[in-house]
């Protein structure tokens, strides 16, 4: 018994459009990590420029999280708390607050290059995969007229038509 026309480029048709919709969907979700980033980044310049203007005795609007705020006078623009990774904070001093920061924005640049470089690839993967479904559709539609003109020139092989 035969199979149905096309049933085996059918199925590798869907196969092919399901694994790049995922990849499309990893694709969408790395670029999420890449704005993370990148506001990330704009963070630390806000804070590196703050670090740079401000003086002692600025008043400031001091976030309490929730969205609420408190007004506050820096008494002493040298005594910057910084994060440091894995939940740790260090006190440093005003250029080293700003050598801290930058050495974490230029982290985070690493980690955008190599997502950046995973995007590449993906959109490469996608983009092959696309073409090969595209073949396969062709040749299902070649196939499919092969059958057709078969079907057609095999109707009239009957002889004379009696009347």
């Amino acid at each position: 018994m035969s199979q149905a026309p096309g049933g085996g480029g059918r199925q590798q048709l869907q196969q092919l459009a399901e694994t790049i919709q995922a990849l499309d969907e990893e694709r969408e979700e790395l670029e999420k990590d890449i704005v993370g980033l990148r506001d990330q980044q704009e963070a630390i310049d806000e804070a590196i420029e703050g670090i740079e203007t401000l003086e002692d005795g600025s008043i400031v609007q001091v976030p309490l999280g929730g969205g609420a705020y408190v007004r506050a006078e820096i008494q002493d623009i040298d005594e910057i708390v910084v994060d440091i990774g894995g939940d740790y904070a260090a006190e440093r001093e005003g250029e080293g607050a700003i050598d801290s920061l930058e050495a974490k924005r230029d982290r985070l640049d690493d980690r955008i290059a190599e997502i950046e470089a995973e995007v590449a690839e993906i959109e490469e993967e996608s983009d092959d995969l696309e073409q090969r479904a595209q073949q396969a559709q062709q040749q299902m539609q070649q196939q499919q007229m092969q059958q057709m003109q078969g079907r057609l020139g095999g109707e009239g092989e009957g002889g004379p038509d009696e009347e």
